[in-house]
This record gives C-alpha cells, structure tokens and sequence, in this order.
C-alpha cells in the first residue's frame, strides 16, 4: 500500500497534514495553517522537497531521542518526524519520507 497524506483540521481550528507510511505509520506532520491552501502548499512543498537529503535537518532531542524536520528550499521547516530511539530508526524514517512523499494521494479528512 502506498503512502497518504491525511488533511484534517485538530483542536485548534487549523489546518494540519501528516504523512503516513503504506503501513499507516506517521512519519511526518506539519504546522498548524489557518487556511486550507497553506496546508495544501504545504503538503506539494514536502512532495517537491522530499527527495532531496539536504533537506533533512538531522536532530537529537533533549531527552536523547532521534528526530528530523524537513525544511524548504528557504529554510522553513515544512514537516517534522516523531522521535526515534536510535539514529538509524530516524535515518528510516527519512527514507521512507523519500519514498512515500513524492506520489502520495491526499485524504481529506476536514
């Protein structure tokens, strides 16, 4: 099964993506956006950026977690992982951002 991204508003009354894995796994979820179009920007810049691994920003939490945000070609970050124990579970998570992004269909779920 392929990768999706969900489209959904949260507690807030922004809109948000995430990004999830053919398994239904998150890998990635984006910024609160106020409007829909943002988010649907959002979402085209993670497909145009994803493919590209200079623009993954590779993090280590306070805790000693593993995580990353995927940034624009500006420098914002335009989507950030969950944390991972180890630097290999969070470089998998970047390879499968790369493998999932670029086609994945949009479930709206507003």
């Amino acid at each position: 099964m392929a990768g999706k991204f969900e489209l959904y508003k949260d507690n807030a009354d922004e809109f948000r993506f995430r990004l999830k894995a053919g398994n239904g796994e998150n890998i990635l979820a984006s910024e609160g956006y106020k409007q829909r179009a943002s988010a649907e920007n959002g979402i085209e810049s993670v497909r145009k950026n994803s493919t590209e691994d200079a623009r993954y920003e590779r993090k280590e939490t306070a805790s000693g977690k593993h995580m990353f945000n995927l940034k624009a070609t500006n420098g914002q970050v335009i989507g950030t992982s969950q944390s991972y124990a180890s630097a290999s579970g969070r470089d998998g998570g970047i390879e499968s951002v790369k493998n999932n992004a670029p086609d994945a269909r949009v479930e709206d779920l507003t």
